[in-house]
């Protein structure tokens, strides 16, 4: 029988003393990643939940590092997060003024605890992972439309999930040095052919979007579990993915995002199959 692993990370802050003094105060995070856990310890997940300070680079790092020493073909890994996204400019630095694998010429980012993940991060650990492993990832965060590799607000008086301009710029001016390294070092262990690992993303919103936060849920959270209904859903991760985006407004339209080249029977699959 398959193996799956899950990991559930939800954010309601950061630590200010690493974001310069900004809390990023969230209120639905939490419950995301409670609610995400449940739904896939009932499809037969293993889930390992991470909340606010536990959400650190370190930790989900070595979560997603165990996993991939213990699933293997056939098996699944379930990556749910919720909480602020961000973006940073591609590699300005380069050669080039960027890299090519970002049209928006920006790198999306988890807003972690203590510092922001780099897309490129997500796919780096994403690759530890056997071939023929299965990855589906759920992000409930802005930006995330693309975010395992100008902001607009929801027409709603919700909080968005983003950084507010001011910190991403303020961030980026003291952290430019560290991100410049980082890239170039998950750059050199990158696969020459410049293969993404297979690994399929439902999204809270498109990159140039934001998304909700919420009383009890983020809005794109709320949608997926009122379209899973308990496990009565019936059908595959295209038909998830429309249900869901049909359900929030066009301000925050969620996407289905493939890396590498994920078995076409995976994706027809019923989302949370083990």
């Amino acid at each position: 029988m398959a193996t799956g692993l899950a990991l559930h990370v939800g954010l309601n802050s950061v630590d200010p003393a690493r974001y310069e003094g900004w809390e990023g105060t969230l209120v639905a995070c939490e419950n995301d990643a409670h609610d995400m856990a449940r739904l896939a310890r009932s499809a037969g997940f293993e889930s390992t939940v991470l909340l606010t300070p536990e959400g650190t680079v370190a930790n989900v790092t070595a979560v997603l590092g165990e996993a991939a020493a213990r699933l293997g073909p056939g098996d699944i890994l379930l990556f749910s997060y919720s909480g602020h996204g961000g973006q940073l400019p591609d590699a300005p630095d380069g050669p080039a003024g960027g890299s090519d694998d970002e049209p928006d010429a920006l790198d999306e980012t988890l807003v972690l605890y203590d510092r922001q993940f780099l897309d490129d991060e997500v796919q780096h650990a994403f690759r530890a992972f056997a071939d023929d492993v299965r990855i589906v990832c759920f992000l409930d965060c802005c930006h995330s439309g693309s975010g395992i590799e100008i902001p607009g607000g929801p027409e709603s008086d919700a909080t968005a999930r983003f950084m507010p301009e001011p910190e991403q710029r303020q961030l980026y001016d003291r952290d430019r040095g560290f991100y410049a390294d980082l890239r170039r070092t998950l750059a050199e262990s990158a696969p020459q052919d410049g293969a993404g690992p297979d690994a399929l993303l439902v999204s809270a919103c498109q990159d140039n979007q934001v998304a909700s936060d919420g009383d009890v849920n983020g809005a794109f959270t709320e949608a997926l579990l009122r379209v899973w209904d308990d496990g009565a859903f019936r059908g595959g991760y295209r038909d998830f993915h429309r249900a869901i985006q049909r359900g929030l407004p066009p301000t925050q339209s969620p996407n289905l995002y493939l890396t590498g080249t994920p078995d076409q029977e995976f994706v027809d699959q019923r989302p949370f199959t083990v």
